[in-house]
C-alpha cells in the first residue's frame, strides 16, 4: 500500500449507463486517440490522463470522472426503482449521480455547506438527473429530515483519507497519530443518526476511503454490539470488505448493513 500509495493516481471514469454502454464508450475514446481499459462494470481507467474537455461528451453527461472503487457503492446499495434514497455526506455528487444512473428512485442528496452543495447540482445538472439536495449535518435530523424513512442509505463518511493518499499526498504530512480515532468518533455518531432514519427491511452502505480498521470494521463491529436489529449480511459475490488501493483504483472500505423487520 506504501508503493501505490506513491504512484500516479489513475484517472477513472464512470460510463453513463443511460446513455452509453462501457465498450460503446471505449471505441469513442480509441477514435479519438485515447487508450482505456475495463475496470468494473461502468468503470473505464485511462492509460493517459487528460483534461475532462478533451472527454468526448463530458459537458452532455456520457461519462463522469469517478474512481473505480468508488463506483461500487452505488451497485451494493441493491437499488430499485421507485425506491426512496439517502445519499449522507453527499458531495460532490459523484456517488449520487451514480445512483440515479443505476435506478429511478427518490434521491435526497445531503451535506453541510452551500458551496458543497452547489457542487452537487452542478454534477447532477450535467448529468440530467434530479434530485432533493439539502443543505444540513446529517447528525442534526430534526434540521432535514421529514420524518419519512428511507429504503437506502449511503452513508460514506468523513475520514482520514490513508486510502487515497497519492490523491493527496499533503495527507502524510498533516494527519497525526490520533485522527483515526477523532474520526472514529464521528462516524459512530453519523451511523446512529442514519440509522434512525432506515426503514425497517432497508439496507444501509457505510463506506470510507480509509484502510485503517479503527475508522472501519472497529466502528461497524462497535455500532452492530448495540442494535440488535442490525444485520451485516455481508459484500455480495467474491468482493472483500476493504478494498485496499491498487493501480487501478483506490482505497475503500465497504460495510452493508439491513435493519430487521
Amino acid at each position: 500500500m506504501l508503493a501505490v500509495g506513491n504512484e500516479r493516481p489513475p484517472m477513472g471514469l464512470r460510463v453513463n449507463r443511460r446513455r452509453i454502454t462501457s465498450q460503446g464508450y471505449l471505441e469513442r475514446l480509441s477514435s479519438e486517440g485515447m487508450a482505456a481499459r475495463s475496470a468494473g462494470p461502468d468503470a473505464l481507467v485511462l492509460e493517459q490522463p487528460v483534461p475532462v474537455e478533451r472527454l468526448p461528451g463530458f459537458a452532455e453527461g456520457l461519462v463522469s470522472i469517478q474512481d473505480a472503487g468508488a463506483q461500487r457503492a452505488a451497485p451494493l446499495l441493491d437499488l430499485r426503482d421507485g425506491q426512496r434514497v439517502l445519499d449522507a455526506c453527499a458531495a460532490p455528487g459523484g456517488k449520487s449521480g451514480h445512483i440515479l444512473e443505476c435506478a429511478d428512485v427518490a434521491l435526497t442528496a445531503l451535506d453541510i455547506g452551500r458551496e458543497r452543495c452547489g457542487r452537487i447540482r452542478e454534477n447532477l445538472a450535467r448529468l440530467s438527473l434530479r434530485a432533493q439536495v439539502l443543505e444540513a449535518d446529517c447528525v442534526q435530523l430534526a434540521q432535514w429530515w421529514d420524518g419519512v424513512p428511507f429504503e437506502r442509505v449511503l452513508a460514506d463518511v468523513p475520514c482520514t483519507g490513508s486510502g487515497v493518499v497519492r490523491r493527496h499526498p499533503d495527507i502524510k504530512w498533516l494527519r497525526r497519530s490520533g485522527d483515526a480515532g477523532r474520526f472514529a468518533l464521528t462516524q459512530a455518531r453519523i451511523l446512529e443518526a442514519l440509522w434512525q432514519v432506515l426503514a425497517p427491511g432497508g439496507k444501509l452502505l457505510y463506506v470510507t476511503c480509509s484502510v485503517f480498521e479503527e475508522e472501519n470494521d472497529a466502528v461497524v463491529s462497535t455500532f452492530l454490539a448495540r442494535h440488535a436489529d442490525a444485520l451485516r449480511p455481508g459484500i455480495p459475490g467474491d468482493m472483500a470488505a476493504q478494498l485496499p488501493p491498487a493501480p487501478d483504483h483506490d482505497g475503500f472500505f465497504f460495510a452493508l448493513l439491513e435493519k430487521q423487520i
